[in-house]
């Protein structure tokens, strides 16, 4: 793959790390477009759900994968814990995360509104969507960090669930998406790790700013 003539910003890491919400932050910093991976694979996970699939039946996943349109994602309804636990799944079928490539890296080749940079973030962004990104973050927290932020998202949201629960698939899916045989969650070799465990996001969105802005010097 040749690099990217425009800026790319690849940021990972797993579930409640906080990588999104300074995704969003740091596009419009640099005015950039934004892209959540993970809403792809959420979207497909939820569509095979609504369909009366099973999302560990290949052929249903792949079919809901080749069927998406990102145009049209529901973002409330794809913030579900059952589109999470569905998406940690469909993830790891070699066949969707293939329909899915394609147009992730289309994205960061040509962002659209005629941007001149695109910021994208996911799990496996920095090493396997854009090897070649100009800049790469993995932002992580700790598993108890992480579960407490989504128990908080999920209460605001009106959902009642404990938050020892919410650890637990925290846990179990840092595990599957570690160990999957596909392009495993795991930190790119020149990716800058950003520990939000202990930063508020003002801090941390400084903080990747000037990890960016030194890169791109």
């Amino acid at each position: 793959m040749t690099k990217s003539a425009v800026t790319v910003i690849a940021i990972d890491g797993p579930a409640a790390s906080g990588k999104g919400t300074l995704a969003r932050q740091i596009a419009r910093h640099y005015d950039y477009a934004y892209l959540d991976t993970g809403s792809l694979y959420r979207a497909t996970g939820l569509a095979v759900l609504a369909a009366g699939g099973d999302p560990n039946d290949d052929e249903a996943a792949l079919a809901a994968a080749q069927a998406l349109d990102a145009a049209h994602i529901d973002e409330g309804a794809i913030r579900t814990r059952e589109a999470g636990d569905a998406a940690s799944i469909v993830a790891v079928k070699p066949a969707v995360r293939a329909a899915i490539l394609d147009f992730q890296r289309d994205f960061a080749a040509s962002p659209p509104g005629g941007k001149k940079g695109a910021v994208l973030d996911g799990r496996d962004i920095g090493t396997v969507v854009c090897p070649d990104a100009t800049v790469k973050l993995f932002v992580t927290a700790s598993p108890e960090i992480r579960a407490h932020r989504r128990w908080l998202e999920l209460n605001k949201s009106g959902v009642e669930v404990s938050e020892a629960q919410i650890l637990e698939d925290v846990r179990e899916r840092d595990r599957r998406d570690a160990e999957r045989a596909v392009s495993p969650m795991r930190p790119a070799s020149d990716a800058h790790l950003l520990d939000t465990s202990n930063l508020s996001i003002e801090a941390a969105f400084d903080m990747a700013v000037a990890i960016i802005d030194k890169a791109m010097s």
